[in-house]
């Protein structure tokens, strides 16, 4: 292992609902298949608790040797069978580290061995009372500082940003003509403002996501499909990894003016890291992802974006790639939960006296 250093015992619980890595869809198997990864490559014994259909370096458990069992999503009987059977092995490891959920916390009290807990959601009404009535169940990390304001009084062992394969990803200094609107098509994205946004400043837009059928898709007929005119703003829908990566690289800038605090907006660091800057409401982790007028601009509300539309030519694309490989890096992230395993191993279980 690299440095010398402690080679550890790793059980890596990945939610059930999606395979590892993701073929579409799925921000938290991403990255838990690029910290196992890069935890095999630093000499570490990693178990992957995921479905059969999973790909990876380490070692593959699965109850669900096929596929994820998307049909009984809402059903708890598919968490708490592929938790449960992770956790029977825990004497096996140094530590588990859960990326399930509610069931890897609560489940936490029956085993001897630590487990730390990447909370990858929100805190709501509904989930707060459980994370307060767990909340030395197991060591917390969170993905960002604002994130743990909706729950602050968990034991948390520290913040690592998620991660993306930088190398993996397309650079380009010279844009092309038009900005993009990226992600789900929902009132908490803000897409129908990206749209005001390009209308007011009159570029083309592209948007591209999916939409989920109720509310959603009520949304996109009411606020968003009536500008669409295939000219100045198009729909894309649902793409692929590879034209989204396309679309990144060649995109002016990235608007993002978004309407919730989200906890990691994941892809704001692709848009970075494919050189492109990012337009964006300092709501949630916005203000600890972006560098104001270093990897694009912060604006308090749709006068002061669509100004920033007309400024994006003062960010250097370079810069924005350099920012997103100093602090989104594989390496960087794997380091860091590197660290907070040796922290939680010299602390040892909660509750306990290390």
């Amino acid at each position: 292992m690299p440095g010398g250093e402690r080679k550890l015992k790793i059980g890596m619980v990945a939610p059930v609902w999606e395979r590892v890595p993701p073929t579409k869809y799925g921000g938290i198997e991403l990255v838990v298949y690029l910290l196992t990864e890069e935890l095999v490559k630093r000499g570490h014994e990693v178990t992957l608790f995921a479905t059969g259909d999973s790909k990876t370096s380490a070692k593959l458990a699965s109850v669900y040797h096929c596929r994820p069992p998307r049909e009984l999503l809402g059903n708890p009987v598919p968490d708490l069978l592929h938790v449960t059977t992770a956790y029977k092995r825990a004497a096996e490891f140094d530590i588990i580290h859960n990326h399930a959920g509610y069931s890897g916390i609560a489940l936490a009290n029956f085993i001897d061995v630590p487990v730390i807990t990447t909370l990858h959601g929100i805190f709501t009404d509904i989930n707060v009372p459980f994370f307060k009535a767990f909340k030395d169940a197991v060591y917390y990390n969170s993905i960002s500082d604002e994130q743990r304001k909706g729950c602050p009084g968990l034991n948390y062992v520290g913040t690592v940003y998620n991660a993306i394969d930088i190398d993996s990803y397309p650079f380009e200094a010279e844009k092309k003509d038009f900005f993009i609107s990226l992600g789900r098509v929902t009132p908490l994205k803000g897409t129908h403002l990206a749209v005001e946004v390009a209308r007011r400043s009159g570029v083309k837009l592209i948007i591209a996501g999916k939409i989920d059928p109720g509310r959603d898709h009520d949304y996109f007929d009411e606020k968003v499909k009536p500008y669409i005119d295939g000219k100045q703003i198009e729909f894309h829908g649902e793409i692929s990894e590879k034209k989204k990566r396309e679309l990144l690289r060649d995109a002016k800038a990235f608007i993002f003016p978004l309407q919730w605090p989200e906890p990691f907006g994941l892809v704001m660091v692709e848009a970075m890291t494919a050189g492109t800057p990012v337009i964006a409401f300092p709501r949630g982790s916005v203000p600890e992802v972006i560098e104001d007028k270093r990897t694009g601009f912060i604006v308090d509300t749709i006068d002061e974006m669509v100004k920033a539309v007309g400024r994006i030519g003062e960010i250097d694309p370079h810069e924005c790639r350099n920012y997103a490989e100093e602090r989104f890096g594989i390496s960087h992230m794997t380091r860091d939960y590197e660290a907070l395993y040796l922290k939680i191993l010299e602390k040892g279980k909660p509750g306990s006296k290390g």
